[in-house]
This record gives structure tokens, C-alpha cells and sequence, in this order.
């Protein structure tokens, strides 16, 4: 079995998010880079946890994005990757970065495609959709769990007000979420060994990009906080009403 594991670099949950070039780019000096989280604790370990399981499965791993990127594919394949695929470009754009993985995916034929649910930058929730739409595939949104019956994939994921069972047939697309997988560190021996894998970079396919960056902002700071006597129900009252607009 092959699966390929779509991983990005974003930047890590600590970080101080500023703007720079008249807010159109993110400032990314002193920035700690990571695995964008859904990709590795569910999506990775959860195509690793499958390689333990089924003999002969190959784990690819793609991304796409410039050298910088490197040094996190060099932590997935630590993990339990068995070779990475870098597609050598910087694009925000959903569907040209879906059209990249796409390509990957036609010339190796996966059985299995796995994302993270979003990344925890931008939060578009979009890649995995748009590339099982290019790849003609089925494709199932916010897995909480994976499983395999011979061919059929059965897929739990999550519905309004409670989960959902499906049935496929592979090949298929499944976006992760928290449930998936439990978070992995790398061993030793992994680290040592992910020097020596193969990490191959390709130059990205023509594909079309529909959107650009106008401008980035910070949300507007939180007000302060309004102590109401207890002897003036009244006045809080009034301020949900007229101030917070709640009532």
C-alpha cells in the first residue's frame, strides 16, 4: 500500500505574529517553524501506525514550499516517512497548492491520500477537497478514525451533533483531525536515519492561482473589563443589552 501525506510549515503556536511590506507579508524573522500540527499528529502518525499494521505500505510525503521547509520534512521523515517530495515554490494559493500535490499524486498512484484537517495559519480547511476533486476521488472531510477491511476504508468523522460512519473504496482523500492519532516524538534512531532519505525537489507543474494577499491584521485588542455592583442589576442589564449586545 502507498500513502502520501500532504505536511506544511507553519509557524509554532508561541510565536509573535507581525506584518511587514505595508501588511502584505508575514514576518517571519526569529520565527520558530514546525509541522503544522494536523498534518503530523494525526495525519503522519496515523499513516505510520498503518505501516506498522500492513506490510509493504510506503509512506511519501509531500509538500510545497522553498528550502526553508526542509529542515521540517526532515522531522517527518524522522518520525516514520519513507521518502518526501518537495515542490519547489512559495504560494498561499489553495488551488495552485492543491494542483502541485495533485500532480505528485497522478504520476505515483496512492491508495491512500491524507491531510490535516487545516493548517493553524490560515485555517482554509481546503486542500484536501480540492485535490480529491482534481484527482477524481472520494473524498472524506474531519476524520476522527481510520480503519481498514481489506479494500474498504471505514472512516469515522464528525457531523453536526454527533459522527458519522462511512465506507469507501480506496483510492481516497481523508482530511484529519484530533482523535486520528496520537502524537509521536521522534526516536533517536529515526533522527539518525532521516538524514540519509530521500528527499526529492521538483519544480511545480503550471496550474492557475485565483488568489492573492491584499493585506494581513491583527485582531483589535480586547476591552477591558466593566465590574457591575451587585446592587445594580439594572446597569448590567443595560450593558448586555446596549454595549455587548447579547440580550
Amino acid at each position: 500500500m502507498k500513502i502520501l501525506v500532504c505536511i506544511s510549515k507553519t509557524p509554532d503556536t508561541t510565536a509573535k505574529i507581525a506584518f511587514a511590506d505595508n501588511n502584505t507579508k508575514f514576518a517571519s524573522a526569529g520565527v520558530q517553524w514546525i509541522i503544522n500540527p494536523y498534518d503530523e499528529w494525526y495525519a503522519l502518525v496515523r499513516a505510520i501506525e498503518l505501516k506498522e499494521a500492513v506490510a509493504g505500505t510506503v509512506i511519501h510525503l509531500v509538500t510545497v514550499g522553498t528550502a526553508d521547509c526542509d529542515p521540517i520534512i526532515r522531522k517527518a521523515l524522522a518520525l516514520g516517512g519513507d521518502e518526501a517530495i518537495r515542490v519547489n515554490s512559495d504560494s498561499h494559493d489553495s488551488y495552485y497548492i492543491a494542483s502541485q500535490i495533485a500532480t505528485i499524486a497522478k504520476e505515483n498512484k496512492y491508495d491512500l491520500i491524507f491531510t490535516g484537517k487545516e493548517t493553524i495559519d490560515y485555517n482554509g480547511s481546503s486542500i484536501g477537497g480540492m485535490v480529491a476533486e482534481l484527482l477524481d476521488l472520494p473524498y472524506v472531510s474531519l476524520a476522527t478514525k481510520f480503519n481498514l477491511e481489506g479494500n474498504d476504508a471505514i472512516i469515522i468523522r464528525e457531523v453536526d451533533g454527533g459522527e458519522e460512519t462511512d465506507k469507501v473504496q480506496l483510492p481516497v482523500v481523508v482530511s484529519c483531525q484530533k482523535g486520528m492519532a496520537e502524537q509521536r516524538i521522534p526516536n533517536m534512531k529515526g533522527i539518525m536515519g532521516a538524514r540519509t532519505k530521500p528527499l526529492k525537489v521538483v519544480e511545480p507543474a503550471a496550474a492557475d492561482t485565483f488568489t492573492s494577499i491584499a493585506s494581513f491584521a491583527l485582531p483589535p485588542a480586547k476591552a477591558g473589563v466593566k465590574l457591575v455592583s451587585a446592587d445594580h442589576p439594572e446597569e448590567l442589564v443595560r450593558l448586555l443589552h446596549e454595549e455587548a449586545k447579547v440580550i
